[in-house]
């Protein structure tokens, strides 16, 4: 079953627990010091590290569905 991740950029505080979790998928912007959704339909492979990551995140900036 396909994933689909979705990243608020609003709520986001640039923790950086998500690229801790799924380096593959979040990354840092470095001009906003906020995350960055490399794969906003990740492999399910990666379902666990992306679940991770949202649980992770103290701002709940993170959503995943399935896709």
């Amino acid at each position: 079953m396909s994933l689909k991740v979705t990243l608020d950029l609003d709520a986001c505080q640039g923790y950086t627990c998500c690229m801790m979790e799924a380096g593959s998928v979040f990354d840092l912007d470095e001009a906003t010091g906020k995350a960055l959704l490399l794969q906003p339909a990740p492999s399910p492979e990666l379902r666990i590290q992306v679940e991770n990551a949202a649980r992770s995140c103290p701002a709940r900036a993170i959503l995943v569905e399935n896709g």
